[in-house]
């Protein structure tokens, strides 16, 4: 019996190549609406959907190929007399190829100007029905989603003749992860649409972007998936120019660093280690930034992640030169500034868009049976509405510092203390146990460095008592920002009162674990 392929696809790359090659083995051809177009414009012979079905296409191409004659053909079986028999009494003939993409709804989407109704059009219902029919039918029939893997069947139909079961059940896989994202798209644009903000069911759908050699740790295997929907803000979109592949942990570093730069509007760069910042300045230049940043903890910075929210010019390039970084990012680089660095051959360089850092997007994280959603730490913050709880207010420069110290104390790990001037941080103690023990390792840190005086103190959480502002007093803090709310705020306000620090409450708290 003659063999038959049904082609269907949107996107036609390598499509005539291929059709030619199964009709030089004898294969003839279904094919539909611009895919055969194309292919008889090729020269290509094809048999139309509706010589198959005795039916037209009709509904502006909805409906073509849901019919028992295409169906029966995909689904079937062939090792069983009943399903035989049932196809030869109403003429249906097997298919044993399917070739299908579907409708660029992901595209679609994407345009800025899309139209609800040209989303709802673009949902392929024809196309993901057959191709779950075919893959379901795998002991027969092979399908194809994707053309990289035109290849391998024509490979392995000139060596055998037919496909190995092992590449049908490989692609049958295949297709059911294609059609489960393709759905999953749907279901969250339209999830959206309706503003159902915690649904039943949560359908997350990724892309593959890198293989990495290891995750945190040599003996962990890891990969990178990006996400669909491509956000322009975020380390997945990174354009690398230069250097190494990234690794599991540079990944998590340089979204870290990316998430504190878009605090700042003003020249700013951020020097980052893991996952917590060691140094960030601003300035009127963006030199003047990094030699802020890198002054913040000349040491911490070796080995770190480098993020600079203004092109990259050759003076700092050549202080960057000076030590081993990780990583440096930017939204470019300038031709004598690019020529510096790429000197270092694994320092990785790569380009970011800093025009659109808007995101919606939640951020989810695994435990073990489960995953936590919830909405990126994005408030916007008004100073004005900041309250001063003690006796003196803050100065100009002060309220400067401590609006400074605030955008960057909320990127630090809880317990987070965060010590800065106008235009750097100077002390930041991360991840303790308890608040004291952040702020020591804050304040021992920026007098070890000589910028302990007129430093200001931002702490992400309240103060459970007054121990930790008597510290700060003793050696030198005049200005403090923190939440407030706990239920001993008086003793911390008393405490500021005893030793005239000013003290502002944000009512905003911003742990981050």
């Amino acid at each position: 019996m003659t063999k038959r392929a049904l082609i269907s696809v949107s996107d036609k790359t390598g499509i005539e190549a291929f059709a030619q090659a199964l009709v030089a083995k004898g294969i003839e051809i279904i094919s539909t609406g611009g895919t055969k177009k194309a292919l008889d414009e090729a020269g290509i012979p094809t048999i139309s959907i509706d010589e198959v079905t005795g039916f037209p296409e009709m509904m502006d191409g909805r409906v073509k190929t849901l019919h028992p004659k295409i169906h029966g053909g995909l689904l079937g079986r062939r090792d069983l007399v009943t399903h035989m028999e049932a196809m030869n009494e109403h003429g249906i003939a097997p298919i044993d190829f399917v070739v299908v993409n579907l409708y660029p709804f992901k595209e679609t989407i994407l345009k800025p100007d899309v139209t609800e109704a040209d989303a709802i059009e673009n949902i392929d219902i024809g196309g993901p029905s057959m191709l779950r029919s075919a893959a379901k039918n795998h002991a027969s029939v092979t399908v194809i989603v994707d053309p990289v893997d035109y290849a391998v069947v024509l490979d392995e139909l000139t060596a055998e003749g037919q496909t190995t079961l092992a590449t049908r059940k490989r692609l049958a896989a295949k297709v059911f992860r294609h059609t489960a994202a393709y759905d999953a798209l749907i279901a969250n644009y339209l999830t959206e649409l309706v503003g159902e903000e915690e649904p039943e069911k949560l359908t997350l759908t990724y892309d593959l972007k890198q293989s990495l050699r290891y995750g945190e740790n040599s003996h962990q295997e890891a990969a990178f998936y990006a996400d669909a929907l491509p956000k322009p803000y975020s380390i997945a979109s990174a354009k690398q120019l230069h250097g190494k592949e990234l690794s599991y942990n540079n990944i998590r570093d340089a979204d870290a660093a990316i998430r504190i730069a878009r605090e700042y509007t003003e020249p700013t760069v951020v020097a980052l280690k893991h996952m917590n910042p060691c140094g960030i300045g601003t300035a009127a230049t963006i030199f003047e930034a990094y030699t802020a940043a890198y002054e913040a903890d000349a040491v911490s910075i070796f080995g770190g992640i480098v993020v600079l929210n203004r092109p990259v010019d050759a003076s700092t390039a050549e202080a960057m030169s000076k030590i081993f970084l990780e990583i440096i990012i930017a939204p470019a680089f300038e031709a004598d500034a690019l020529a510096i660095l790429t000197k270092k051959k694994n320092i990785r360089l790569m380009t970011l868009d800093f025009t659109d850092q808007s995101s919606t997007q939640a951020e989810t994280v695994s435990v073990l049976g489960g995953l936590l959603v919830q909405d990126q730490d994005l408030i916007e913050e008004n100073p004005a509405d900041w309250q001063v709880v003690t006796k003196r207010q803050p100065t100009e420069m002060e309220l400067n510092a401590l609006t400074f110290a605030w955008k960057a104390v909320k990127h630090v790990k809880s317990n987070a203390i965060l010590l800065a001037n106008d235009k750097q941080t100077v002390g930041i103690g991360a991840g303790q146990m308890n608040r004291v023990g952040s702020v020591r390792i804050a304040i021992d840190q920026a007098e070890a460095a000589g910028k302990i005086a007129g430093a200001v103190l931002a702490s992400d959480a309240f103060f459970p008592m007054g121990d930790s502002v008597e510290y700060a007093a003793e050696h030198g803090i005049k200005a403090i920002i923190q939440p407030g709310g706990s239920i001993k705020d008086q003793e911390s306000i008393d405490m500021a009162d005893k030793y005239g620090i000013t003290m502002l409450f944000t009512n905003v708290r911003h742990f981050r674990h």
